[in-house]
C-alpha cells in the first residue's frame, strides 16, 4: 500500500496529510501513491454550511478521504472528506499503519539475508502481494497458519520471514458478542439457565467461546476467531444450543446481537 504507483481508483479510501488550506478548499498529498497531491473542496469538507474551513481541517493534518474523481492526464484528484466516517477512518489508519510496520519488516528480512529491499520484493514481496493483496496481510498468515504459509511458498528467504513475522506480528483475530435474556418461572429457574448456558459452552467444541453474566436475566456471548465467517459459525452453535436447551425446558430466551 504504501509503494503503491500510479493514480488511486475511484471510491477508494485513501490516507492524505494536509499541506495548505484555503477557503474554496485544501490541498493535500496522498501517502501511499508517492505524495501525489489532491483537492478537497469546500463542499466535501464536512455535511452542511462551512463557515470556518480550519474548524474542520489544518495544515499538516492526517486524514483519510474518499476519492470522488481522478484525471490521470492531467493529475488531478478530486476527493471529499466527509463521505469518511469515524469508523471507516479508523480502520483505514490501522490498515496503513499496518503496512508500514509490514515495510519495515521486509526492510528488516532483507538486513538478515543480506539483500537490497529492492530485491527483497522482486524475490518475494511482490508475490505475496499478489496473494494476500498486503503485505501485513501476509505476515498475518504466516503466523496464524505457519504450516499452509511454508507449503505455499520457499526459498532462501522463508526461514528469516517466518522468524521476523513470530517476532512481530499477532496472529489476527475477531470478536463478536451476543446478548441473551433468560427468563424462567421455575423453582430452579436458575440451575436451568446454567445448565443451558454450559450446553452451549459445549456445542463449541472446544473454541474460545466465552459466557458471562451481565445483571440478571442477560447474559453476553463473546466468541474469538481467526475469521469473522468461523466466529459466526460457532456462535450460532452456541446460542442455537442454549435457547433450544432453556425452551425445551419451558424457559424463554430472546437473542440480541451486538456490533464491534
Amino acid at each position: 500500500m504504501t509503494r503503491a504507483k500510479g493514480f488511486p481508483e475511484n471510491g477508494e479510501l485513501v490516507v492524505c496529510t494536509v499541506t495548505s488550506v484555503k477557503n474554496f478548499g485544501a490541498f493535500v498529498t496522498l501517502d501511499e501513491y508517492d505524495g501525489k497531491e489532491g483537492f478537497v473542496h469546500v463542499r466535501d469538507v464536512a455535511t452542511g454550511w462551512v463557515k470556518y474551513i480550519r474548524d474542520f481541517i489544518r495544515e499538516g493534518q492526517k486524514i483519510v478521504c474518499k476519492v470522488l474523481g481522478v484525471d490521470s492526464s492531467k493529475g488531478h484528484i478530486d476527493l471529499s472528506l466527509k463521505s469518511v466516517n469515524d469508523h471507516q477512518k479508523r480502520e483505514k489508519i490501522q490498515q496503513w499503519k499496518n503496512e508500514n510496520k509490514a515495510e519495515k519488516l521486509v526492510e528488516i528480512i532483507a538486513e538478515r539475508i543480506s539483500i537490497s529491499v529492492d530485491e527483497a520484493y522482486e524475490m518475494f514481496a511482490k508475490d505475496l502481494l499478489d496473494v494476500y493483496e498486503t503485505l501485513y496481510g501476509a505476515f498475518e498468515s504466516a503466523v496464524a497458519y505457519p504450516d499452509d504459509f511454508t507449503e505455499e511458498f520457499s526459498g532462501d528467504w522463508i526461514e528469516t520471514f517466518m522468524e521476523v513475522a513470530k517476532e512481530n506480528v499477532m496472529p489476527p483475530f475477531v470478536e463478536i458478542d451476543s446478548i441473551l435474556e433468560m427468563t424462567s418461572s421455575a423453582p430452579n429457574g436458575i440451575e436451568l439457565i446454567k445448565k443451558a448456558l454450559a450446553a452451549g459452552l459445549k456445542a463449541a467444541e472446544g473454541e474460545n467461546a466465552v459466557i458471562s453474566s451481565i445483571g440478571s436475566p442477560r447474559y453476553r456471548v463473546v466468541v474469538t476467531a481467526s475469521e469473522y465467517k468461523d466466529a459466526e459459525d460457532i456462535m450460532k452453535k452456541v446460542t442455537a444450543k442454549v435457547m433450544s436447551e432453556f425452551t425445551a425446558a419451558g424457559g424463554t430466551v430472546a437473542l440480541k446481537r451486538e456490533s464491534k
